[in-house]
């Protein structure tokens, strides 16, 4: 999209008298944008009749001119959706594609539309609105998934399964509480969304080039009229900025990381030696050659769409590092990969959802591993810090020693003889088998945020108030 301080001359060579030959083919190639800011017809138009509407209401243009305009863009957006309309490389972008339309239905009233505005403010306001509706479209698929989330946590609140760090074996969780490790995630990429179309609600059209106009315009009407709460508030970072699309990636890239950790945690459970979960036809694939396999690709897909979605960061990123001020040909470089990232995220966020609700839980698998490498080794050592007085540390190597004792014996610590343990420390009593059960350790744990189930309930109900 260039520089919007000319005037259309004809259909073949907007920038007036300056240039008296058209681009080169080459130039064309290169200087087109309409392959992808057609995307953003909806939002250039809805823009255009604001901008209109305001014009005449502040006598820049006739009332007539502008009913003129405003029905010649109603026409062209039903033209779009219907696929009647026809898109020209030739007319470089979707702004002038749009008005060489408007003059061809209207006339010469065609012409009055740009007053006291640039292609650099008004392609700022087609991107920001719709990078806007999409993070919109974003908050409510990410309210969906954590309200998948929260019914599974609901229904497995205790349900037993190994806790895991460095993939090792760790302590007994419960499956629940597992789920609303998700929720706290996609929850804090909610409140980005959130933060980000707060952050981002403000009226670009009407910076013009770069200075602003010296027509009498109304900001704060077309701010109003477009649903921000306000306009921009200089107009040269008004058309050299981007922030709001780096937000969008950078929040799109945090959330993919987390839909990737959630796919890799899929791909693993669902793999025999874990048999966690059992994914249903809908989201897995078979093997032209193993007929016994059912493969996760639905989960790897959505592990693959992270790195498309990071790099899409990075390309903008390398695009906007070193511009000055104000607007620069580079910045045409900016929608593809918003585009792009957000057909990915939202594909991945439905993905992910429908696998969360649709996948089979083997509540038996989970419990028969939660107890495994000896898992209960740290609730032994409170037990000894809380009933025998000993210190942490001294209670950590009593325990490491029973650790030792159950291998040798290939066996749990609960199988461990109430004499195995007393050798090891006398003030061992036979209460201790009490504790070291994985269901006695997950109830144990009732800490704010932790895992007993009584804990797990307590985070849902309260994140159901927040959904």
């Amino acid at each position: 999209m260039g520089d919007g301080t000319s005037e259309t001359k004809s259909s073949n060579q907007m920038w007036g008298g300056r240039f008296a030959q058209g681009p080169a083919a080459i130039m064309e190639e290169i200087n087109a944008s309409i392959g992808f800011d057609k995307k953003l017809f909806a939002q250039d138009i809805r823009g255009s009749i604001a901008h209109a509407t305001m014009l005449a209401h502040q006598g820049i243009i006739s009332a007539d001119d502008k009913d003129k305009i405003v029905h010649g863009l109603d026409t062209i957006l039903s033209e779009i959706e219907s696929g009647q309309f026809e898109f020209s490389r030739r007319l470089e972008d979707i702004h002038m594609n749009i008005e060489a339309r408007l003059a061809t239905l209207i006339g010469p009233a065609a012409g009055r539309l740009h007053t006291a505005r640039s292609r650099n403010d008004q392609v700022a306001l087609d991107f920001r609105l719709w990078v806007k509706e999409e993070l919109q479209k974003c908050e409510g698929m990410l309210t969906g998934l954590i309200a998948a989330f929260l019914d599974r946590a609901e229904e497995h609140a205790e349900t037993v399964m190994p806790g895991f760090t460095h993939l090792q074996t760790a302590q007994p969780v419960t499956f629940g509480h597992h789920c609303m490790a998700y929720v706290e995630m996609f929850g804090r990429d909610r409140a980005r969304v959130r933060h980000a179309i707060e952050h981002m609600d403000e009226s670009p059209i009407g910076a013009a080039a770069l200075a602003g106009t010296g027509f009498p315009i109304d900001r704060h009407m077309t701010a109003r009229a477009l649903g921000f709460r306000e306009p921009t508030r200089n107009s040269i970072d008004t058309v050299s900025d981007r922030d709001f699309a780096l937000e969008f990636l950078s929040i799109a890239s945090i959330c993919a990381v987390h839909l990737s950790r959630l796919a890799e945690e899929i791909v693993i459970w669902s793999t025999p030696q874990f048999g966690f979960v059992r994914l249903s036809d809908a989201f897995s694939t078979g093997s032209s050659i193993m007929p016994q396999k059912k493969n996760p690709d639905a989960a790897e897909l959505v592990r693959a769409k992270t790195g498309r979605i990071n790099g899409s960061l990075i390309a903008l990123l390398t695009v906007m590092k070193g511009l000055p001020l104000a607007y620069s040909k580079d910045m045409q470089e900016d929608k593809e990969q918003v585009f792009d990232s957000a057909e990915s995220l939202e594909l991945a966020i439905a993905a992910m959802t429908g696998m969360v609700r649709d996948i089979t839980i083997r509540a038996d698998r989970m419990k028969a591993a939660a107890g495994s490498g000896y898992s209960t080794a740290t609730d032994l050592a409170d037990w000894l810090v809380r009933e025998a007085g000993l210190p942490f540390r001294d209670a950590h190597h009593v325990t490491g020693r029973a650790v030792a004792l159950a291998e040798q014996k290939a066996c749990e610590l609960a199988e461990l003889s109430l004499a195995d343990l007393q050798a090891i420390h006398p003030d061992i009593t036979d209460k201790v088998f009490g504790v070291l059960t994985v269901e006695a350790s997950v109830a144990s744990r009732t800490s704010f945020g932790g895992t007993a189930p009584s804990e797990v309930r307590k985070q849902i109900a309260w994140w159901r108030t927040r959904n």
